[in-house]
């Protein structure tokens, strides 16, 4: 059995006693210079409030701090003429976004877009039925999981007679569901941007979306004009030089890749890409 220390006696010695306070150096509090004060507070709302009430409430700090100076980045985009460019996934249109996007298009705060393979899935199907998202848990185990027709025949039908006009494959899949006179087709982001000449870049990975496994799938033709995109993609990114925005809302894997990969081609080829902003908006 060890021995009780000695009452009052740390077992460490005389040669490591806590550190003596008297000295410490203070300051008056007001000569502070703090991150927040005051006119960085929340304001209270009233019933009437509007919108812009409500967003000149919110506290001057964080999230809301960066928010503001990206707004005015992108102002400062717009009035310089400069690529306003979102790149989106999937839940962009699964959650209803479309109609924000297709109002800040015509606005003139969107110069492009740049979406994954999913998005043309639930935007061609929101042009042509108005809806779209299936329930994976009740399709996948009985096998029909992806298996709508008209989807698969107006994707794999785009990229064919987009590789043979040597478009890109978001131009084409706009051209192709513009062609059918969509009903909902004011709801659909490929339709605005198509009839507005606004760019539509599509990125794809061969076997992530429900139409590659449909027999009209040409593996050629997809890869064809998804590259003509990337390079579309890249140029936009190459415009940016000089005060240019992207935005990376609700892709968590395959557009930021891709704009890396952008903006190291831009590099390469000797071109200048400085003063831009990004922001990403997504879980990861």
């Amino acid at each position: 059995m060890l021995e009780s220390a000695v009452m009052g006696a740390s077992i460490y010695g005389d040669d490591l006693k806590p550190l003596e306070l008297e000295r410490v150096k203070t300051y008056p509090l007001a000569s502070r210079p703090s991150k927040v004060s005051l006119n960085d507070f929340a304001k209270p709302l009233v019933s009437d409030s509007s919108v812009n009430d409500f967003l000149d409430s919110l506290p001057n700090v964080l999230a809301v701090q960066s928010l503001r100076q990206l707004a005015a980045r992108i102002q400062r985009a717009r009035e310089l003429k400069k690529p306003i460019i979102w790149g989106i996934g999937g839940h962009v249109i699964k959650t209803g976004l479309a109609p924000v996007i297709v109002d800040l298009m015509k606005r003139g705060y969107v110069s492009a877009i740049a979406g994954n393979g999913s998005v043309l899935v639930h935007d061609a199907e929101i042009g042509m039925v108005g809806s779209t998202s299936e329930d994976v848990d009740a399709t996948l185990s009985e096998g029909v999981f992806g298996g709508a027709e008209e989807t698969a025949q107006l994707l794999n039908g785009a990229a064919r007679d987009g590789a043979k006009d040597q478009i890109g494959l978001g131009e084409a899949v706009g051209r192709a569901l513009v062609s059918k006179n969509p009903k909902h087709r004011d709801y659909s982001l490929l339709c605005n941007a198509y009839e507005s000449k606004i760019p539509f870049t599509a990125h794809i990975t061969i076997g992530g979306d429900i139409a590659h496994f449909h027999p009209n799938f040409d593996g050629a033709a997809l890869g064809a004009t998804t590259h003509t995109d990337f390079r579309l993609l890249a140029e936009l990114v190459r415009q940016m030089d000089g005060g240019g925005v992207y935005l990376n809302v609700g892709s968590a894997v395959v557009l930021p890749e891709v704009f890396l990969k952008c903006v190291t081609l831009v590099h390469n080829l000797g071109h200048t890409l400085s003063d831009i902003a990004t922001a990403n908006f997504d879980f990861i």
